[in-house]
């Protein structure tokens, strides 16, 4: 399984009134250092991610080619929700969320996690597999 997102993919600011929705509002450059993802509240206590840049040269306007539906793959990747559903846990873990990786076209079971430093540990799962990936905060 690679979770790669585009290479792809998304400081933690606490919201004290709302703690579910801690992550909202924040921006981070992904593992691949290859992207931005902005984190947004999309629903009630409900988190999604965005891919608001793209820094892999040459990719600017790549676009998600390799969709499974074939009627999405001209749409650009920047501008992509690729996180989607997060709801933070008891346990401080954002869960019941999706991952996309518009690199492989595939959508992963995900889990988020606000790291003391002020990282973010993203999980993907495919089944019992999971390849977790530190974002940072991007300034």
């Amino acid at each position: 399984m690679r979770m790669t997102v585009l290479a792809v993919v998304t400081g933690g600011i606490a919201i004290a009134a709302t703690p579910a929705l801690a992550l909202d509002g924040t921006v981070w450059l992904t593992a691949a250092r290859s992207g931005v993802v902005s984190i947004a509240s999309c629903g009630p206590a409900r988190v999604c991610g965005t891919i608001t840049r793209v820094l892999t040269e040459g990719q600017a306007n790549a676009l998600d080619a390799n969709n499974p539906d074939r009627a999405l793959r001209t749409r650009p990747v920047r501008g992509l929700r690729i996180l989607d559903g997060f709801t933070r846990n008891p346990n401080g873990r954002w869960t019941g969320g999706r991952i996309y990786d518009p690199e492989t076209g595939r959508t992963y079971r995900s889990e988020l996690r606000l790291l003391a430093n002020g990282n973010l540990e993203v999980k993907g799962c495919l089944g019992p597999i999971c390849q977790t990936q530190i974002w940072t905060p991007s300034r």
